[in-house]
C-alpha cells in the first residue's frame, strides 16, 4: 500500500509499506477515505522537534472499517467512521471521567500513519466514532467536516469546554490556525455572544468572522493585551481559548482576562516553564491538554455537523492526492493553507 514517511526536515515521501494486520483483539484495519496534515505536524517537518527518519505520519482521517479483532464489538466490516487521534478504550479512569486524550490503556506509536491507504487502529471498539451511511451519501463539505472531528474541530472545542465557556460569555480566541478557528465555531457553539479572534492574516480573519467572531484583534504583546481591554471595558474576558502554546500568546492569555476567568489550553507548549505568578494574583484558572476526541464527537460534535448547525471543514482550504504529500506539507509550511486536506479513496 501508499503510505506518507517522513525522510528528514522539509522532505516527505510516498513509499510502499506493507498492509497493515490485526496484531491484537481489540484492533480493526481501516481503509482510509480521507486523512490531513495537522499544524503539529509541522513542529518536525520544521526540524522544530524530533521525530524518526521514515517514520509513518499522520493522525487525523476518515475512513471504512476493513475487518476488526475479536474483542471488537461496536463496529463492524463496512461501517464509516472517525478516526479519533486519541485512541481511549472507554473504561479506565481517564476514558470514565471524560478525558480520553488520557487514556489509560492507549498503545504506545499508534496514533501514527492515517496518511496512507490503510491504518491499524487500536482500542477501536470504544475509539472508534460510527457515522451513519456510507461516504457516498455525503456531500464533500460533510466529508471535511467530519475529517476535523478526528482532531482539530474536538481539540478548538476542548479549549472551549475546559475554559467553561457558557451562554452569554465574551471570549477570546488565541491563534488563527485550523485549531484557533475551530474554537471560534466551539465558544458560539457553547453560548458565547461575544467572540474576540486573536487573528493578522486576512483569509483567516474572514474565515473566523464567518465562524461567529465579532471582533478581530491583530496586535500582539501589550498592544494586544490593550486592545482587547479596551474593548471589553477594562474588564476583560470572560474566557480564553489558548490555541498557539507561545509563550507570548499564554502571557497575552493571563492578562486579558478578568478575575476568576479560566483559560483554555489546547496550544502544545513550546517552553518547558511558564510564570504562574499572574494566574495567583487573578484568581485566574489554567486547563486544557490533549483533547477529549471520541468523548465530544459522540456527545455533541458529531451531531452537529450532521445537522448543519457546524462546517469546520471550511478550514481545509487545499486539498491534495496521497501522491501530492510533500506538496501538502509545503502549502501549510508556507502558509498557503489554513489546512490541507488529503483525498485518499471516495
Amino acid at each position: 500500500m501508499k503510505a506518507a514517511k517522513f525522510i528528514q526536515p522539509g522532505e516527505m515521501r510516498i513509499e510502499d509499506a506493507p498492509m497493515p494486520t490485526i496484531e491484537k483483539p481489540t484492533d480493526a484495519i481501516i481503509k482510509m477515505v480521507r486523512a490531513s496534515v495537522c499544524g503539529s505536524d509541522l513542529w518536525w517537518y520544521r526540524g522544530i522537534s524530533e521525530r524518526e527518519h521514515g517514520s509513518a505520519t499522520g493522525h487525523e482521517g476518515i475512513g471504512i472499517v476493513e475487518s476488526v479483532g475479536s474483542a471488537v464489538k461496536n463496529v463492524q466490516p463496512g461501517d464509516f467512521v472517525i478516526t479519533p487521534f486519541t485512541h481511549g478504550c472507554g473504561h479506565c479512569a481517564a476514558c470514565l471521567a471524560g478525558f480520553d486524550g488520557n487514556c489509560m490503556n492507549r498503545e504506545s506509536g499508534v496514533n501514527n500513519g492515517y496518511q496512507a491507504q490503510y491504518l491499524r487502529f487500536s482500542n477501536a471498539s470504544w475509539a472508534l466514532v460510527k457515522i451513519p451511511g456510507q461516504p457516498s451519501d455525503y456531500s464533500d463539505d460533510m466529508l471535511n467536516s467530519f475529517v476535523t472531528l478526528s482532531d482539530v474541530m474536538a481539540t478548538g472545542y476542548h479549549a472551549a469546554a475546559t475554559a467553561e465557556v457558557k451562554p452569554g460569555d465574551t471570549v477570546a480566541v488565541m491563534g488563527d490556525g485550523a485549531v484557533g478557528l475551530c474554537g471560534v465555531i466551539s465558544a458560539k457553539l457553547r453560548g458565547a455572544t461575544r467572540i474576540i479572534a486573536m487573528s493578522r492574516h486576512e483569509d483567516r480573519q474572514k474565515l473566523a468572522r464567518e465562524f461567529g467572531a465579532t471582533e478581530i484583534v491583530p496586535e500582539r504583546g501589550d498592544e494586544a493585551v490593550q486592545h482587547v481591554l479596551d474593548l471589553t471595558d477594562g474588564n476583560g474576558v470572560d474566557a480564553v481559548l489558548e490555541c498557539v502554546g507561545t509563550e507570548q500568546s499564554v502571557d497575552t492569555a493571563t492578562k486579558i482576562v478578568r478575575p476568576g476567568a479560566v483559560i483554555g489550553r489546547v496550544g502544545i507548549p513550546q517552553k518547558p516553564e511558564m510564570n504562574t505568578n499572574q494566574l495567583f494574583y487573578n484568581n485566574t484558572g489554567l486547563r486544557g491538554g490533549i483533547a477529549s476526541v471520541t468523548t465530544y464527537d459522540k456527545e455533541e460534535l458529531l451531531q452537529a455537523v450532521l445537522d448543519g448547525k457546524i462546517n469546520p471543514g471550511k478550514v481545509f482550504t487545499q486539498q491534495f492526492s496521497l501522491d501530492e504529500i510533500q506538496a501538502a506539507y509545503e502549502a501549510m509550511d508556507h502558509r498557503q493553507a489554513i489546512k490541507s486536506l488529503l483525498l485518499i479513496d471516495d
